[in-house]
Formats: C-alpha cells, structure tokens, sequence
C-alpha cells in the first residue's frame, strides 16, 4: 500500500517510538510491494474528461492488457469497465484473436448480463474500426465514442483500472510467473 497508507493502518492498532522509521524501512525493502507497485506519475498530454455518468452499466470502457504469460492459450486480457459503478469484467482473449470472437466474448461477459451500453469508449484501433463492430453498435443503439492522437488521455480512467489489474495479477504470479494455473 506505500509508506502512507501502511503507517495509518498501523497506526490504528499499535504506536510505538520510531514506527513512521520502522515502517518506512519495511516498505523499502518489502519483496512484494517493489514486485507489484506501479507508476503512479501523472502521464503527458491533454485530458478530455468524459460526460457524467448517471446509471450503472450505460457508458463503458473498453481496453486490453497484452504481452501476458499464455494460460490456455490465452495472453490477453479484455478490460471492461462501468464508469458509473467502477464495476469491471475480464475476459481472456487469445493473441490471434479476430473482431467477431471480442464481439462474442464482450457479448457473453457484459451485453448478456447488463444489456447493451449507451457508449462504448475505447481506444482508436483498427480493429474496433471495422465495419463489424460499426454495423453491431449501430443496430444496438449503441454509440461509439473513439479517442483521437490530440485527445489520447479520454479513458484515462481505464488506463488507471489496467495498471490495478495488473498489481493484482503480478501479486499472484510473481513468485512463479511462467505459471498462472
């Protein structure tokens, strides 16, 4: 949790002389903390935030997490994320993946449960470019909401969401990473 966070949690159960010291020397040389901490700087460019949001899986995200160990096959993650609730759902995608299989598996782990969205947000990518996925959310009603090279931090919120999925995976698998089963 960082120097910060881990002194408040400490600091409601016991006190002691030297514990900010003590607690700041933990962190420092804690294996799990510097294996799964992530950066947290601020990135460059202009932000775009998003409209306010005013009910539960309506306005989504969509992003990817790429270059992971093969499990089944599988290397990717699909991130989608409700910017209403801050409620996600992870689906593992293989790297030769094609546009219908993320269509079927956005359909299998959001549309079947929630519904279709009102907007969709996801990065400028040629495959969420296709014709497909235009003619799928167009006859759903669905409105895509692209990001552009000038406005690239617009799912900026995402972007945060993957670098937390990430800890939690590097957390699980750092001892034996060639192993996720």
């Amino acid at each position: 949790m960082g120097i910060t966070k881990t002194l408040a949690c400490m600091g409601e159960n016991f006190i002691w002389p030297r514990i900010k010291n003590d607690v700041r020397q933990f962190i420092v040389v804690c294996i799990d903390y510097q294996h799964t901490k992530y950066n947290t700087r601020k990135q460059v460019g202009l932000l775009c935030p998003l409209a306010i949001h005013s009910r539960p899986w309506e306005d989504l995200s969509l992003d990817f997490i790429v270059g992971l160990p093969a499990y089944g096959g599988h290397t990717i993650v699909l991130v989608v994320l409700d910017h209403f609730s801050k409620g996600i759902h992870l689906g593992m995608l293989q790297s030769n993946y094609m546009t219908y299989i993320v269509a079927f598996l956005f359909m299998e782990i959001v549309a079947k449960i929630h519904g279709m969205p009102r907007n969709l947000v996801l990065d400028r990518d040629p495959l969420f470019i296709s014709r497909f996925w235009k003619e799928l959310f167009k006859l759903s009603g669905t409105k895509l909401c692209m990001s552009s090279t000038y406005h690239p931090l617009i799912n900026e919120e995402t972007g945060v969401l993957n670098c937390i999925v990430e800890q939690y995976m590097r957390a699980f698998v750092h001892q034996q990473p060639s192993y996720w089963g």
